[in-house]
């Protein structure tokens, strides 16, 4: 039986871990019971400032019988492992994305998700961002008409370091991901992958054959399109905008200011500043209400938490947009 607060434990200590730590913290639903981290004095930092016992070992933080569910906030080699543990322990688990860089070792753990009544969850957080989140609902109430066209811009302000770039699957698995997920929240199955790539500024990608500029077009099974722009760098700050036509109308989400001050003078009319830095700011809110909705799946309440399927289609459209950029060709899905 749950308690009036889920007991959470932590797994991961880095920067998300860190955020994950700060929102069980706040929220009056949870606690942070137990920190796991290989590196223990991430845990014990993490411990010391928001609560629970600190450990190196994320088997004993499973073993306690003190947690209600688990945050899994590790590196993606982990997380395979780390969710089939949590199916055996009984505890519903939101695990970040992606759920592995390789497609085999997801499909080798989708039945034991599927035959378990545990409930599996991926941190696809963009989907709870307020905006986002309404933009889809007045899509699904029909506002706008059909939807046809569904554009997506997402820029970072910076790349990261080349180190980073080595083990990170590529732009396609790591950044995309959340575009390709964002993608099929609002138009359902995707059926077709077209996408380009571009090593234009970034030494850490060509270092390792990565791109750091991407186009992607996807068709859905609606026959609606959708198109994703990347980039790794953005001199105006975080870009993150998106755009729904429909056959009686346009919603547009536009990029979120950093302040609402503007100034004119003869130099320039309504300068402001430049947009919010990073993704820890422009979705801070998302992350408050993707533990909350989790929250709801872990208590057995009607949850709107992504799932383990959601995570395996956002890998296989990104498999595909990899392949599409190498070789200039049109991927059909087929499931």
């Amino acid at each position: 039986m749950v308690r009036d607060q889920v007991r959470f434990g932590l797994i991961g200590t880095g920067r998300i871990g860190q955020v994950h730590a700060a929102n069980i913290a706040a929220d009056p639903d949870a606690t942070l019971a137990w920190v796991a981290d290989p590196y223990p004095a991430g845990a014990e930092s993490v411990a010391a400032r928001y609560g629970g016992t600190a450990t190196d070992s994320p088997e004993r933080l499973l073993d306690s019988a003190e947690v209600d569910a688990v945050l899994v906030a590790s590196p993606t080699p982990t997380h395979v492992t780390l969710i089939e543990a949590c199916i055996d322990a009984g505890l519903p688990v939101l695990c970040e994305k992606p759920i592995d860089l390789d497609i085999a070792r997801v499909d080798a753990l989708r039945p034991k998700v599927a035959a378990s009544s545990v409930p599996v969850a991926l941190g696809f957080n963009q989907r709870f961002d307020p905006a986002f989140a309404e933009t889809r609902t007045r899509v699904a109430t029909g506002e706008i008409g059909e939807l046809e066209h569904l554009s997506i811009t997402s820029r970072d302000p910076g790349s990261p370091p080349a180190d980073y770039i080595a083990t990170s699957g590529g732009i396609f698995r790591d950044m995309t991901i959340h575009d390709f997920d964002m993608a099929r929240f609002f138009l359902g199955e995707i059926v077709e992958v077209s996408a380009t790539g571009a090593q234009l500024f970034d030494e850490g990608a060509r270092e390792h054959g990565d791109y750091d500029t991407v186009a992607i077009v996807l068709r859905a099974a609606s026959g609606a399109i959708a198109t994703i722009t990347n980039s790794r760098h953005s001199a105006i700050g975080y870009d993150q905008r998106l755009e729904a036509l429909g056959a009686e109308g346009l919603l547009l989400v536009a990029n979120a200011p950093s302040s609402l001050v503007s100034v004119s003078t003869s130099a320039a009319v309504e300068a402001k500043r430049p947009y919010l830095d990073f993704f820890l700011e422009r979705y801070a809110e998302a992350y408050v209400r993707e533990l909350a909705e989790f929250i709801k799946l872990v208590r057995g309440e009607e949850s709107t938490s992504p799932t383990f399927e959601d995570g395996r289609e956002a890998l296989i459209i990104a498999d595909a947009a990899q392949r599409s950029a190498e070789e200039g060709a049109v991927i059909r899905l087929t499931g």
